[in-house]
């Protein structure tokens, strides 16, 4: 599986929804920095599940350190924290693959690894795993403010036809998820990423782009269907003049642009503006309608209605994630 990423700074991913627990182990994170235990629980909780608009599946997410830290500090060694999966119900979950549900991996892991893989929650596929990846981007997003002063946010800045700019945002949001939920739908949404204080001349041309770095990673994030950078997609229907970002010696002779429709890349690399992405999540596909599919036994199509505990919008708990899988690149890159 292809659940490593990064060069100079190497993470991998393992675990099952519904297994004894989730973890990663990190290799290549310098040696010498003192762990924030505080922040980094800070970034998980913020991921968890609670309240009306997530799963009702409650989960500590404790990080149990097994190794690459000791009285506080890295030592250099690969960093591997686990997370026991403590609230299972994997009753809710076929022994065996019979209905695949649509567009969940199901099917596609079952005919790749012949049948044998964990289908329970999703297995590994579930977003469950992006536990261990908010606690690798915690830990990056922390060295990264404090060695270089690089600072990342993200948001939510669309849920259905919802967007951010109007009044009462999340109000509405609160409301309409409700009533998804309610009624067994769900939605799909878009986050933004900005990071600032990014050094010039990060990434290389073509192939290892800044782009390419930071999209692979983001699309290790269950759900991802779509990335853009600056204005995105917006390029098609702006002339030239309108989208070049021009320079400009500000007030203390810094280099800047006078405006960032790039999102902060020229040519794959920083260029010192602000790095802008947004990142776009398809509707949970476990919804709780009666949905066609397939019978793998009786090899007829099939009726079936989803079990288990599931979100209405994962838009919603993964902007923690987002930012971390941004300061996961930017902390490869910046090495």
């Amino acid at each position: 599986m292809g659940s490593v990423y990064g060069n100079k700074l190497k993470i991998s991913v393992f675990g099952e929804s519904h297994g004894e627990g989730i973890g990663v182990v990190i290799d290549g994170f310098p040696a010498g920095f003192e762990i924030d235990f505080e922040y980094i629980n800070e970034f998980l909780k913020r991921r968890a599940p609670g309240g009306s608009l997530s799963t009702s599946r409650v989960e500590s997410d404790t990080p149990e350190i097994l190794s690459g830290i000791k009285n506080g500090f890295t030592t250099g060694s690969p960093v591997c924290a686990f997370i026991r999966n403590n609230n299972k119900h994997s009753s809710d979950y076929q022994d065996k693959l019979i209905n695949p549900r649509p567009s969940h991996a199901d099917y596609n892991a079952y005919v790749k690894y012949n049948g044998y893989s964990d289908q329970r929650g999703g297995g590994h596929f579930s977003g469950r795993l992006t536990a261990p990846l908010v606690f690798a981007g915690a830990l990056c997003s922390d060295w990264l403010k404090k060695t270089y002063d690089i600072k990342i946010n993200a948001y939510l800045k669309r849920v259905g036809e919802f967007t951010n700019d109007i009044p009462d945002f999340m109000s509405k949001v609160e409301n309409f998820i409700s009533e998804l939920k309610h009624r067994g739908d769900s939605v799909g949404a878009v986050i933004e990423c900005v990071a600032d204080n990014i050094p010039q001349g990060l990434g290389e041309h073509m192939f290892s782009s800044v782009e390419a770095a930071v999209s692979s990673c983001v699309f290790g994030i269950p759900g991802v269907k779509g990335i853009e950078f600056g204005k995105g997609f917006e390029f098609a229907s702006m002339y030239g003049s309108q989208a070049n970002d021009e320079y400009y010696y500000d007030e203390n002779g810094d280099i800047k642009t006078k405006t960032n429709n790039n999102g902060g890349i020229i040519g794959g690399m920083t260029s010192g503006m602000p790095l802008v992405f947004s990142v776009v999540f398809k509707p949970t596909p476990s919804i709780f309608t009666k949905q066609n599919t397939i019978n793998l036994e009786t090899k007829s199509n099939d009726k079936f209605t989803i079990k288990g505990r599931h979100d209405p919008c994962i838009g919603i708990r993964a902007v923690p994630v987002v930012e971390a899988a941004a300061a996961i690149a930017l902390m490869d890159l910046v090495l």
